[in-house]
């Protein structure tokens, strides 16, 4: 599985890259595999404020629905639009066309982000 150095990561599986004052947010491989064929991806909290461990949205696979949670609080800006056509994405591209949210940083980043190590150890990779 992979896991980018360069990201941070949730307990409930969502990773964020955080570029400035804007968080780009998915789920990871491994939930991407856990999950098996994601069938639809659906957020309804575009332009909404969420403070982080908040639901922002559900992904459905053939077998399970899922909550997708906030890894920071802020407002969501954009959802992929790829993802209603192609919600497969999330398991082709997990960490680059799967992304689900854009989100507008607000208060101070959670300091229980981990790194790509700590995920790994989290999941036991």
């Amino acid at each position: 599985m992979n896991f980018p150095s360069e990201l941070k990561y949730t307990k409930d599986h969502e990773w964020v890259r955080i570029e400035g004052d804007i968080a780009t947010v998915g789920v990871t491989d491994f939930a991407q595999k856990e999950l098996g064929d994601i069938v639809y991806v659906e957020v309804e909290t575009i332009g909404e404020t969420l403070e982080a461990g908040e639901v922002f949205g559900t992904v459905e696979a053939v077998k399970t629905v899922s909550d997708l949670f906030m890894p920071v609080a802020g407002e969501i800006l954009e959802v992929n639009p790829e993802l209603e056509s192609s919600p497969e994405l999330v398991n082709e591209s997990a960490y680059e066309q799967g992304w689900m949210v854009k989100v507008k940083l607000s208060g101070v980043i959670p300091t229980d982000l981990m790194d790509a190590a700590s995920y790994k150890a989290l999941i036991g990779d």
